[in-house]
């Protein structure tokens, strides 16, 4: 039987190292691009990409700089860019294909939502919020909706903020370790989250059920504030107490380690309504659990 492909673009990355590697594991062919020399085509050449895209069942777009530093002018070109450049470019690649792939996920992010402390944010009720994020955002999806791949489903997968040994647990558990590790500003902000092996078989799950179309919110059905956030931290690493961090010194703190508050300001509570009307099961859909699993996973090393 011949292996199923797929192709991940940006693959080098957090997300994208992860399903790499689970997709490996699960017996499929794995066709990268990206910027670097091992990819398999790289951004700057159409033909390459087209190349690798004909044939594949699969295409999951991870391609995207991190938003993890400060918003000046520079960074903000370097975010939108690397964003919606590269959906174009994958949209031209598909549509020059013979036989494309039947299925494109995309990455989106649940921060396309407003701050919202009232109440979910479904893919039919949400409200999508302002300000350079969402703008972001909206371009990005607009980007590929844009895209003239008729054999193609698209799917943008607004995706939660994704748990598992690196991303945004690194800070958060450095701030806990350093006793830092209370509440930040109010504490009230929904964090929405999910488990890096979850949205692994979230992708898997929406490329088998044809009919999930339009955006797919990808985060636990169970968010947390970030009170109960920082205090699952702490417990996960043993870490009894932690310092309750004030809106204004995170302010200043964000400035000294180039990073933007509302990381972890910005109230996200992202409701996965259509993965659990099709009948998705979450394998961590807790985060006691996911915390556990991931310190488990990957232990602090020790130093003697």
């Amino acid at each position: 039987m011949m292996p199923r492909t797929v192709v991940i673009a940006g693959a080098t990355g957090f997300i994208g190292s992860y399903f790499k590697r689970r997709f490996l594991e699960e017996g499929w062919q794995v066709r990268t691009v990206g910027r670097d020399a091992s990819a398999d085509a790289q951004w700057n050449d159409d033909g390459a990409i087209t190349k690798v895209l004909d044939g594949a069942e699969l295409l999951v777009n991870l391609a995207g700089r991190s938003v993890n530093c400060r918003y000046d002018e520079r960074h903000r070109r370097e975010i939108l860019d690397s964003r919606v450049l590269t959906t174009r470019i994958l949209g031209g690649a598909v549509a020059a294909c013979a036989e494309p792939p039947r299925t494109w996920i995309n990455s989106s992010t649940g921060t396309i939502y407003r701050h919202a402390e009232d109440g979910p944010q479904s893919e039919a009720t949400g409200e999508l919020g302002s300000g350079f994020s969402v703008d972001v955002a909206r371009a990005w999806e607009d980007e590929l909706a844009a895209a003239a791949v008729p054999r193609t489903r698209k799917v943008p997968l607004r995706i939660a903020i994704v748990l598992g040994a690196g991303g945004v647990m690194v800070p958060l558990r450095n701030l806990a370790r350093l006793g830092l590790g209370g509440h930040m500003g109010l504490g009230t902000q929904k964090f929405s989250w999910i488990h890096g092996e979850d949205l692994f078989r979230v992708a898997l799950f929406v490329h088998e059920h044809g009919e999930l179309t339009g955006p797919v919110n990808a985060a636990s059905p169970y968010p947390v504030d970030n009170r109960e956030l920082m205090s699952l931290v702490r417990q996960s690493l043993g870490v009894p107490f932690g310092v309750p961090t004030p809106a204004w010194l995170l302010e200043a703190g964000a400035v000294l380690i180039r990073t933007q508050t509302e990381l972890v300001l910005k109230s996200r509570w992202v409701e996965p309504r259509k993965l659990l009307d099709a009948g998705f099961a979450f394998e961590h859909p807790t985060l006691a659990g996911a915390l556990n699993e991931i310190a488990n996973a990957h232990p602090k090393p020790s130093h003697t």
